[in-house]
């Protein structure tokens, strides 16, 4: 597949995803747990399908470290969901994810003794600045509610400590995710890389721990079946628009995952650094705008921050520098 139309299904994808991700919390904050199930499971159908062959492909990785990763996969996605749910606000849940670099540098030290450049630590340093600037404006907001009786004062207290929890689930799944990460690196070392085959085990094996959320997960298919009908174009067929919005996120969100995994195989790694980092970028910026989330001046700043953190990890500007000069050479050898 030509990179250009990967790049297409990148953007496409992931962030019309976070369009219909905002959409479904906005209406119901606790229904994470529905989407990730119907995510999963589509994943899961696609992947014994065509990758399993209908079960008779035996895996490259041995199961039992499947099992582990999925252990970590399924806590974050879960933990990820519940933090919507405690006061945090989609685009600091965004910029707050993007301290996965905080946390795969210092588990890269503690585990696999790593040691980093100076440019390394201070674009970590750039990045953590970033979501302390969005955090702290985040909870000046939270817990700056009028306290003029009791009533409201514990009701602003309630929401900062809720809002707390949000900040502590968030950090838990961060460092999780890191760990995870770590996992892969030295599994991928010992056995090779398999990402399609991993992408179906980690949305397969799952499947059965949904059972323990089968409650919650029922509820919220309930009351997306009582949400206002929805007349599909050109189909003549209308269902509950919040049912809409759950088919139009899982669609997006494997269009996301097929995409990033084609811009693996046919691109650079420096051109898949470029496209996430700007994938999110333009992420953030159309979730505030479109749903007009409160976003101060300092929230841009500590945004513009975090990206800047994070181009730096990746060395955009060196590789690129590279590339121009590589270039530059090539041409002055042809006009020899």
């Amino acid at each position: 597949m030509h990179p250009g139309l990967a790049l297409g299904l990148v953007f496409g994808g992931c962030c019309s995803n976070v369009v219909f991700l905002e959409l479904l919390v906005r209406k119901f904050p606790g229904c994470g747990n529905l989407v990730t199930f119907a995510q999963f499971f589509f994943i899961a159908v696609e992947g014994f399908i065509f990758e399993a062959n209908f079960g008779r492909k035996q895996p490259a990785i041995p199961i039992k470290y499947y099992l582990i990763m999925v252990a970590m996969f399924f806590t974050v996605s879960v933990v990820n969901n519940y933090a919507l749910n405690l006061n945090i606000a989609m685009p600091l849940h965004m910029i707050f994810r993007s301290g996965s670099l905080i946390a795969s540098m210092a588990l890269g030290i503690i585990i696999l003794k790593k040691r980093y450049t100076v440019s390394k630590y201070a674009s970590i340093a750039l990045v953590s600045l970033g979501i302390f600037i969005c955090t702290f404006m985040s909870a000046k907001q939270v817990s700056s509610l009028s306290t003029t009786s009791k009533e409201e004062e514990e009701e602003s207290i309630s929401a900062f400590l809720w809002w707390l929890l949000g900040i502590a689930a968030l950090t838990f799944a961060l460092l999780m995710s890191a760990r995870m990460g770590i996992f892969q690196e030295t599994l991928y070392k010992k056995f090779g890389k398999h990402s399609k085959e991993a992408l179906f085990y980690n949305h397969a094996l799952p499947i059965p721990g949904f059972l323990l959320l089968a409650p919650d997960i029922y509820r919220h298919a309930l009351l997306f079946s009582q949400s206002e009908p929805f007349q599909i174009p050109g189909f003549g067929l209308s269902l509950p628009i919040m049912w809409f919005y759950l088919i139009m996120n899982v669609i997006t969100q494997y269009v996301c995952i097929r995409g990033v995994f084609i811009l693996t195989t046919e691109c650079t790694s420096l051109t898949v650094t470029l496209v996430v980092t700007l994938r999110k970028f333009v992420s953030l910026i159309f979730s505030i705008l479109y749903f007009r989330n409160t976003f101060t001046v300092w929230h841009w700043i500590g945004t513009f921050i975090v990206f800047v953190g994070t181009l730096m990890y990746t060395e955009v500007w060196n590789n690129v520098r590279s590339l121009q000069d590589g270039k530059g050479k090539k041409d002055e050898k042809k006009q020899e």
